[in-house]
């Protein structure tokens, strides 16, 4: 049975093998070392039996949040948040289908977002604070990653 838990500092020897596959969206290991540090509780391992990384996890907190204590009540109040969302690759028809039959919907297409031009689509499922469903209204128009805004 696969395993949930906090990722450690030695998962990142040893989760290589879950990147090599050409729809994953990879960062240098700076990155994860950064995120690591300083957001402990918003990185997860999956972990096989045996003890092999079979896959990851990493939340992104509000963008807004003013201070890192901040961004820790936020994930610790999830019935608080509107929505969750998620980036996935626009030619990755078995992730998206998959995600819709989540609940998930294509908020936006944000152009170019992965690396070799592919576009990336922002997947949005609204969460019970979401009453009105104001955060899955779909977008008219692509945008590109500058245009980004994590709120």
């Amino acid at each position: 049975m696969t395993t949930i838990r906090r990722f450690c500092c030695d998962d990142l020897l040893r989760f290589a093998s879950v990147n090599l596959d050409h729809l994953t969206e990879t960062f240098n290991m700076s990155f994860y070392m950064t995120y690591l540090a300083r957001w402990p509780d918003y990185f997860h391992a999956a972990v096989s039996p045996g003890g092999r990384v079979m896959g990851y996890s990493i939340v992104s907190a509000n963008a807004n949040a003013r201070e890192d204590s901040e961004i820790y009540n936020v994930g610790l109040e999830v019935d608080k948040a509107y929505f969750v969302d998620l980036f996935v690759r626009a030619s990755n028809m078995p992730a998206i289908r998959m995600y819709e039959k989540l609940g998930y919907v294509v908020y936006r297409r944000v152009l170019r977002y992965y690396s070799g031009e592919e576009d990336g689509l922002d997947m949005r499922k609204a969460l019970s604070q979401d009453v009105e469903k104001k955060s899955i209204i779909t977008l008219k128009r692509p945008i590109t990653p500058d245009e980004l805004e994590y709120d």
